[in-house]
């Protein structure tokens, strides 16, 4: 049935937006937002420490600061050659980053065992943050000019650093692919031709209109298929932090612009919502940033049925929050993860694994995954949402266990029927089929706005289901958050 259902959205994901996509070939890791006491969840992850430079040390300039954990003899070793830093693992792989001369960590950048290490087995986000707290101006620059590609791609590095990173090393990889294809045989041609392609992509999707959010390139991987993360806001200093998780059949090739426009359109949605709030209650608005991150390698036809890949995308979504966590610290945002289809099955992994935490968790169009009941999430509770759209035939399906939005899962099922609303009734429509949600004026898309700005209690028509919350339908929210557009009757 799955293999049936996956072919009949292979043949329609043709549509624009989100969770739409063509049948193209085939970074957030431990934030702890705090959680008031009464919603503590039971796998609640603990906080990390806040990073504090210790006393300065004598020693060169790079070791001016010690990294916590970090030896001085480690910092103030001598430099080291490019095979000792592709050995290294964790701290001693960023200790050996800052050793290596200026040759080898300009190889570095290119070597396929260094951004192995950088973007598959990192070390931790707290270390990464506090090692690059320790480094002068003058060894963060040449780190972002030489390694372009290891340190944007690093967990606990600063946002606006890694944008800049990946934007020098797409610049230079565009470039380098275009030249390649044009001058090499047919056959590294082709492949040249499709490198350039998939990183012209990734500059399309960093475009903006004037007015919109700006972007920020926070991931950047270019081997193979390639993976990508493009936040619109300000992942440093947002109140609201949304992680968008893609499902099968994505790639960067294929859909990260059109991904990326999603994304606005969500920040777009959240912003309005929260200045209605801010507008009808004094409270401060505050911001938000929404992630499209396609920092996986999703299924397409020939894996559909396997959940390696969701596994390998778990411990990646896991490390990206444990960045954020690592970043902004004390401060942490409000973190929602919104995911899609087999990206549902990912976050459900991630958020059941012991390693990571959200505020909310909403899933959309999911075929399940092994965990049993909301309780074994780490989300707050009563957080976790379902969207389960007419006529989408995965929704519901349990193709990969408990359906999330099952009775006795103990999740709030949005209320995306169709036969609630007649087509045309009001501003908003219903969404229907697998890869409707979140487009511009959907109920969804409305839905999923209010939920990642912490005002959940104000989705319409939606309907508790699980332990202890029956089936019936809520009470209707207060209407002060809806626009004036929304007051038009729908039902």
């Amino acid at each position: 049935m799955l293999l049936i259902a996956a072919a009949l959205l292979t043949a329609s994901m043709h549509s624009l937006g989100v969770v739409e996509a063509p049948a193209a070939p085939a970074v957030v890791p431990t934030v702890v937002v705090a959680a008031s006491p009464a919603v503590v969840p039971p796998a609640v992850v603990a906080a990390s420490p806040a990073v504090v430079p210790a006393a300065a040390v004598a020693g060169s300039a790079d070791a001016a600061r010690v990294v916590p954990g970090l030896s001085t003899t480690d910092l103030g070793r001598d430099a080291v050659d490019l095979d000792t830093l592709a050995r290294a693992r964790g701290r001693a792989f960023l200790v050996d980053l800052v050793a290596v001369d200026r040759v080898d960590l300009d190889r570095a950048g290119r070597d396929g065992r260094v951004l192995a290490t950088a973007q598959d087995h990192p070390p931790t986000g707290v270390d990464v943050a506090a090692w690059w707290g320790g480094l002068t101006a003058d060894t963060r620059e040449r780190l972002v000019t030489l390694a372009p590609s290891v340190v944007g791609n690093l967990d606990g590095v600063p946002f606006e650093v890694r944008d800049r990173a990946n934007r020098v090393a797409l610049a230079t990889e565009l470039s380098d692919a275009e030249a390649a294809t044009e001058t090499d045989a047919d056959a590294d041609a082709a492949t040249d031709a499709a490198r350039a392609a998939m990183l012209g992509q990734v500059r399309a999707a960093l475009a903006t209109e004037p007015g919109q959010a700006a972007r920020s390139l926070v991931v950047l991987d270019t081997r193979g298929a390639g993976r990508a993360a493009i936040a619109v806001g300000d992942l440093g200093t947002a109140r609201d932090v949304t992680v968008v998780v893609p499902g099968m059949f994505f790639t960067v090739t294929g859909q990260m612009h059109d991904f990326t426009d999603t994304a606005s359109d969500l920040y777009d949605e959240q912003a309005a919502v929260s200045a209605l709030a801010a507008s009808r209650t004094g409270a401060d608005a505050g911001t938000g940033a929404v992630l499209a991150w396609m920092g996986y390698r999703t299924p397409d036809m020939s894996n559909i049925l396997s959940l390696g890949l969701a596994q390998t995308g778990a411990e990646r979504l896991e490390r990206v929050v444990d960045g954020l966590d690592a970043v902004r610290g004390a401060d942490r945002p409000r973190l929602n993860v919104v995911a899609h289809s087999y990206g549902s099955t990912t976050a459900l992994m991630a958020l059941s694994s012991g390693r990571m935490q959200a505020d909310s968790l909403t899933v959309l169009g999911s075929p399940g995954s092994d965990v049993r009941t909301a309780s074994e999430l780490a989300v707050h509770t009563g957080q976790v949402y379902v969207g389960d759209a007419h006529s989408d035939p995965i929704a519901g399906s349990g193709y990969f266990g408990t359906d999330p939005g099952s009775p006795g899962f103990g999740s709030t099922v949005l209320d995306l029927s169709a036969d609630t609303a007649a087509p045309g009734e009001g501003v908003f429509r219903r969404p229907v089929g697998h890869n409707d949600y979140l487009k511009p004026g959907t109920a969804s898309l409305h839905d999923v706005a209010l939920i990642a700005v912490g005002r959940g209690d104000l989705v319409r028509h939606q309907a508790r289901r699980g332990e202890g919350g029956g089936n019936g339908p809520r009470t209707a929210p207060d209407m002060y958050l809806l626009r004036p557009q929304d007051l038009q009757p729908r039902d």
